[in-house]
């Protein structure tokens, strides 16, 4: 089973260097527990800020020797400076995957890992045409914020159509994933699950 950590350093303390301090204390259990991926998901950093603390993780995994790789949020110029991954949505205004891979190319780097956040079949067949190497459907169980539901479920029937669509692509459970649940989301087709609070909870 694939598992795959989202970061939100503010879930982890009030002030700025607690936050930065328990992300990479967090960062070092998850390279211990063997988690596939983390995605550095830190929206509000500035360039420079994100991608200090993209190469202070990655330094981190480097020690520990682990095989967790590293994912950037969007910025595919960081992920390059910092010997990453890339992580992209559907939304508009994004770098395309063929530039991203043309950037990593023209800087004779290895091409990287390339996640995508999907909500519909229609961008899992996008993803599958792109040839993406994972693919995070949902919210499965929906979007809380505060105990209120912000995005409706998409149900794991939706999940179950979604790993049929991306054919040989591994679709990670994204949404309210849960220990409990788990099992559903891998009995649907799912080959891992993915989360906020599902993996922040190790600290």
């Amino acid at each position: 089973m694939i598992r795959y950590a989202i970061t939100d350093r503010k879930l982890l303390a009030v002030d700025e260097p607690a936050r930065r301090a328990a992300l990479l204390a967090l960062a070092s259990l998850w390279a211990a527990e063997h988690i596939d991926y983390i995605q550095l998901r830190e929206k509000d950093l500035p360039a420079a800020e994100l991608k200090q603390l993209a190469r202070a993780i990655n330094g981190i995994l480097c020690e520990a020797g682990a095989a967790t790789k590293l994912l950037i949020n969007r910025h595919a110029d960081i992920s390059l400076a910092a010997n990453a991954g890339v992580h992209l949505t559907t939304a508009p205004g994004q770098p395309t995957l063929a530039e991203i891979r043309e950037l990593f190319a023209s800087s004779s780097r290895p091409q990287p890992v390339i996640s995508i956040s999907c909500h519909t079949l229609k961008e899992v067949s996008y993803a599958r045409h792109e040839q993406v190497d994972l693919i995070l459907f949902g919210p499965v169980f929906g979007k809380t914020i505060a105990g209120v539901e912000v995005v409706p479920a998409t149900g794991l029937e939706a999940l179950k159509l979604a790993c049929e669509a991306a054919g040989d692509i591994p679709v990670l459970a994204l949404g309210g994933i849960t220990e409990e649940n788990t099992a559903e989301c891998l009995a649907a087709g799912a080959a891992g699950i993915a989360g906020i609070r599902l993996f922040a909870g190790s600290i």
